[in-house]
């Protein structure tokens, strides 16, 4: 893991043209590309770089429409959230681009994804879906029973079909935000952890934050704080519908290759997907539990009804040995929209937030909310995604 060089004791005001609240892959990113051009940068966080969702999550690389919401919500959902897939897409590009400018093994294998099928309906949702990630210009084909089987031989033989997106993969969350964060620092970023933001006040000239005991002045903030992002928000009276949601990821001892691709169910919350040194990494959105204390705990009912469903798609995984499961916090939105840019109420106060699909938009959205902060006009259509308040 990258080290990233560590501050001298914090003075009791700082001052700094920009303000970052949130040091994971987006904080990390937007350091990087702000100090990169010569822009003077504070990135603060509660705890430590990476400690959150961005390095507690399975290291999935999305494409395709997630398939909960698209079953709840419909075509007419799938169809407005179709400029996310583009986002997506460009995202794991992004992360391969990063991955040779930083000349950083990142792990990113961008072997495919592949949704499967236990049903013929499921396979009809399947079907409706990727004709809706055609149109988006994603590379979907679809699958019968057979390709499945050529494909990943190892897969249960009651699967009737499915579909795989090219584009897809994973990439290793515990490696990228060290690094953006390194070089951030070396093009003249500053960092400070334990530092939890607590205050926020208006200014003429900007803002006075209140953060680990002292006080910063910032002439602009950018408010990329994961499950907490509402919260800061809300210290400049502005209203995000963004809450966090607790999930967990489990991982098994190394086994021979089994699976190269990513792997979802058209039925079921589930993801899975092999690392290079062989464990099988097996989650999906599954709950975990919440302790009267506020800590996060693995729920075994939720962990079992993951691994039958694992275990239904991949029947070699029985015997297999578990060996850590953990929870997270992910953040969350009911539209699933993605949060990018200024907020047009508050002036020099930017929001940073890719609700649901944080790792894989990391570098997207840290290149839009850096260019909405620089005043550079986008490659991307950022303003499907600027804040409404």
């Amino acid at each position: 893991m990258t080290p990233v060089p560590q501050l001298a004791a914090a003075r009791a005001v700082v001052d700094t043209d920009v303000l970052i609240v949130g040091g994971g892959i987006a904080g990390c990113g937007i350091a990087r590309e702000l100090a990169a051009a010569g822009v003077e940068v504070l990135l603060v966080d509660q705890s430590d770089l990476n400690t959150r969702a961005s390095g507690s999550n399975a290291g999935s690389l999305h494409c395709q429409l997630p398939i909960e919401p698209f079953v709840e919500k419909g075509d007419a959902w799938a169809h407005a959230y179709a400029p996310v897939l583009r986002l997506m897409r460009d995202s794991v590009e992004m992360w391969r681009q990063l991955e040779a400018e930083l000349a950083i093994d990142f792990e990113v294998d961008i072997t495919g994804g592949l949704i499967v099928a236990s049903t013929d309906s499921e396979m009809r949702t399947i079907e409706r879906k990727a004709s809706i990630e055609r149109q988006a210009g994603l590379p979907i084909d679809l699958l019968s029973a057979g390709d499945l089987r050529r494909l990943a031989p190892r897969l249960s033989e009651r699967l009737v079909g499915g579909a795989i997106c090219s584009a897809e993969g994973k990439v290793n969350p515990l490696r990228a935000a060290p690094a953006l964060a390194a070089r951030a620092v070396a093009a003249g970023a500053r960092i400070e952890r334990d530092c939890p933001v607590t205050a926020i006040r208006r200014e003429a000239d900007g803002f006075a934050v209140r953060a680990g005991g002292r006080e910063i002045r910032a002439r602009r903030v950018v408010n990329a704080a994961g499950t907490d992002v509402a919260r800061i928000a809300a210290m400049v009276g502005v209203a995000l519908d963004v809450t966090g949601h607790p999930i967990q990821v489990s991982v098994t001892e190394p086994v021979e290759r089994l699976l190269p691709f990513l792997v979802y169910h058209g039925g079921a919350r589930l993801t899975m997907k092999q690392t290079r040194r062989g464990a099988v990494l097996i989650g999906g959105g599954w709950p975990s539990r919440r302790e009267p204390s506020g800590q996060l705990t693995v729920d075994y009912r939720s962990m079992a009804e993951n691994f039958r469903i694992a275990l239904d798609v991949l029947p070699v995984l029985a015997g297999v040995h578990v060996v850590r499961s953990w929870p997270a916090l992910v953040n969350g939105t009911e539209d699933w929209m993605p949060i990018l840019g200024e907020v047009g109420a508050v002036p020099g106060f930017f929001v940073c937030s890719f609700p649901w699909m944080g790792l894989t938009g990391g570098p997207i959205s840290a290149r839009i909310v850096a260019d909405a902060v620089l005043g550079r006009q986008s490659d991307h259509a950022a303003e499907d995604f600027r804040p409404a308040a």
